[in-house]
């Protein structure tokens, strides 16, 4: 039966999940995070202008090198002391005030009971925590500016393009070998990676740019960066192996800036992230076979992309509105939703108790219809 068979999609957890629900980057077999063992900062992505023909890794790297740290995370030891637990890489990207703000991975300070951030010329220097968000495996850090001579730009990450050349900064292995660079190109814009929170909660994906530039543990929370010098992502994450296996190379994954600047500048006014849920779950349409969409979802040929409500929250956002069970999301606020990652990527730009227009199709009839984010995301 047709049914079976998309509920068969659904059981095999290939990517169906429940918008609202954000990426941890942590646990996905074969994914390893990169790390070993309120006041409001405007920072936003600056336009990033057309890369000369002399521009080079070394100028590239000169502009921000001064910029990228590295992070230490303390645990407590004894009543009064500390002992190091592990270490990662961030960068800072801003002086505001009586701070200078860092951005790193979430799991680079996640449990720490004390930080410190080790600067490009080697001066330790103590780091409060400003805010972190699980999700999106983003933590932000304050330090006396007073130590601070360069800040890091961030770039538009909606600009970058497959096999544009990138650098990633860091400290892998820990800060024995601290600013450390690689060259690689962007493989993939755009790449949803399945994951799961810590305590083996499923979210669905996260959005994240593919890379070979090489990065190994302790790369966490530094920069990928164009050779404008500019932050395009922060590094977070590599492929190891696949899920039968067999080993793999050169696939490391990134945080996109445009997503980055939305989440510190957040997490700086705010100390937390709060998102909007419309309360579905779903399968994405590019997992529906083609007699399936035509038998059991009934949509036009012309289709081509969208995401399946297979189930709605009890009166949630999506319930009230009147969605139901088969119908195909295509559109938020008349940006096309191709598949999961477009419906985070639109649904993140909005606030709790927003209104944004969903554009769907009810077996052969396209509709629009207001849907109020009222459903808050419990992570």
């Amino acid at each position: 039966m047709a049914q079976q068979s998309v509920t068969k999609i659904i059981l095999t957890g290939a990517i169906a999940g429940i918008i609202g629900g954000g990426a941890i980057l942590y646990g996905q077999r074969g994914v390893e995070n990169l790390q070993a063992t309120t006041q409001k900062v405007n920072t936003k992505a600056t336009k990033t202008k057309t890369i000369s023909d002399n521009a080079t890794a070394t100028s590239a790297y000169g502009k921000i090198s001064d910029a990228v740290v590295s992070v230490l995370n303390f645990s407590k030891s004894g009543t009064n002391s500390y002992q190091e637990s592990s270490e990662g890489s961030g960068v800072i990207y801003k002086k505001a005030g009586d701070a200078a703000y860092v951005v790193t991975n979430n799991h680079v300070i996640n449990n720490a009971a004390q930080i410190q951030v080790m600067l490009h010329d080697g001066k330790k220097v103590t780091a409060t925590l400003v805010g972190k968000d699980a999700m999106t495996d983003l933590a932000v850090l304050k330090i006396d500016p007073s130590v601070v001579t360069t800040t890091a730009d961030f770039g538009d990450s909606s600009k970058i393009q497959v096999g544009q050349k990138v650098l990633a900064i860091g400290s892998p292995l820990g800060s024995e070998y601290a600013s450390s660079v690689t060259e690689g190109i962007i493989s993939a814009k755009k790449r949803l990676v399945a994951s799961t929170s810590e305590n083996g909660q499923n979210y669905g994906g996260s959005t994240v740019i593919q890379t070979d530039a090489a990065i190994n543990p302790g790369n966490s929370g530094g920069p990928l960066v164009n050779f404008q010098g500019q932050v395009v992502g922060i590094n977070s994450m590599k492929l190891s192996s696949s899920a039968s296996g067999t080993s793999v190379e050169g696939m490391g994954f990134a945080i996109p800036s445009d997503q980055v600047v939305d989440v510190v500048n957040k997490l700086v006014r705010d100390g937390k992230i709060t998102r909007p849920a419309i309360g579905i779950g779903l399968v994405e349409l590019s997992a529906v076979t083609v007699d399936d969409q035509k038998t059991l979802l009934k949509i036009p040929t012309s289709v081509n992309g969208g995401v399946v409500v297979m189930s709605t929250t009890q009166n949630g956002p999506a319930d009230k509105a009147g969605l139901k069970k088969y119908d195909v999301i295509t559109a938020i606020n008349g940006k096309k939703v191709t598949g999961q990652a477009d419906l985070r990527e639109e649904l993140y730009k909005h606030n709790l108790n927003d209104t944004v227009t969903i554009t769907y199709y009810h077996q052969e009839d396209k509709k629009t219809v207001k849907v109020k984010l009222t459903q808050k995301l419990e992570s």
